[in-house]
């Protein structure tokens, strides 16, 4: 009888104690290899750091909180946050590598970091912070302006449209020399500095801060323009993604090889901007009659609140 119950007794005892060692290794099996799995996934994302970005590598004390969407660009999302470092926060623009990125377009992000950081070097020129480019999600960290987008800025002072302008002072022509010769000094530095040709001299690519400071952004089309390996490419990949077709020179029309003078027949359509608020220009024309009346010769008409001297 004691053999019946000690038998019995030891059987299932040890039947539990190899299924405890089963669920046991199990478990611990799937532990690593999840860890594995996600030390596999770390190490396959882009990771091409650059050594001229160590010192502009985001540090470990800062922290990017209250992070929005703005919008969907080439390289991936551009949003607003705030920066925290030693208990102090500002607020900032993140723009951000799509997650779905190759190793190849990882490589271009951090010569865009660096592009930034090698270029912007001018108080009238976008400034970059902090970069994040050894690992992901990659981003870079640029100063943010108040109120910020250029245009949408010129849109808030239209009496009647967009509520009362709520400026110490007119948006006058003093205002728009000011702002104007800002913008004029950013694209001289790029040019004679780094002989660059910004391709996108628009109201929406420009940025503005208190006190009517200006800083010159929107440098994609630059930064492109400088990957490309023959004038041809250049001057395709900036038809495609530089301004639009009111804003742009015949040579550009044509996709002729692009100069300095290019920037400038722009930089006479963003004085309309100016002048304007923000009005479309040539507002008598579409998009599509563009092309073969700017190469007519056909010329903005002066605005009826441009002063003669302006």
């Amino acid at each position: 009888q004691l053999a019946l119950i000690i038998i019995p007794s030891l059987l299932a005892f040890s039947t539990l104690t190899i299924i405890s060692w089963i669920i046991w290794s199990f478990l611990k099996n799937k532990s690593s290899l999840l860890s594995s799995s996600a030390l596999s996934s770390d190490q396959k994302g882009p990771k091409p750091g650059h050594s001229a970005l160590s010192s502009w590598e985001m540090p470990a004390q800062c922290i990017l909180e209250e992070v929005q969407l703005l919008k969907n660009g080439r390289y991936g999302a551009t949003c607003m946050g705030q920066l925290k470092q030693d208990g102090v926060a500002m607020a900032v623009i993140i723009k951000m590598l799509k997650g779905s990125s190759n190793s190849h377009e990882a490589k271009v992000f951090a010569e865009l970091a660096l592009f930034y950081l090698a270029v912007c070097k001018h108080d009238n020129l976008v400034r970059m912070l902090y970069c994040q480019t050894r690992r992901s999600p990659m981003y870079l960290v640029f100063e943010k302006s108040t109120p910020g987008n250029l245009l949408h800025f010129l849109w808030s002072l239209r009496q009647g449209e967009h509520g009362t302008c709520h400026q110490e002072q007119p948006f006058s022509e003093r205002s728009v020399y000011l702002v104007a010769k800002q913008v004029a000094t950013g694209l001289d530095y790029l040019l004679s500095e780094h002989r660059i040709v910004h391709g996108n001299v628009t109201a929406r690519s420009m940025l503005i801060d208190h006190g009517l400071l200006v800083k010159v952004s929107g440098l994609a089309v630059a930064f492109e323009s400088r990957q490309t390996e023959t004038e041809t490419e250049t001057v395709r990949k900036e038809g495609t993604t530089g301004a639009p077709l009111k804003w742009q020179a015949p040579e550009r029309l044509l996709r002729l090889p692009v100069t300095a003078r290019s920037d400038v027949w722009s930089f006479g359509v963003f004085l309309y901007e100016l002048i304007t608020l923000g009005a479309p220009p040539f507002p008598e024309l579409e998009p599509s009659e563009t092309f073969l009346q700017t190469l007519s010769n056909y010329k903005l008409k002066r605005p009826s609140n441009c002063g003669g001297a302006l």
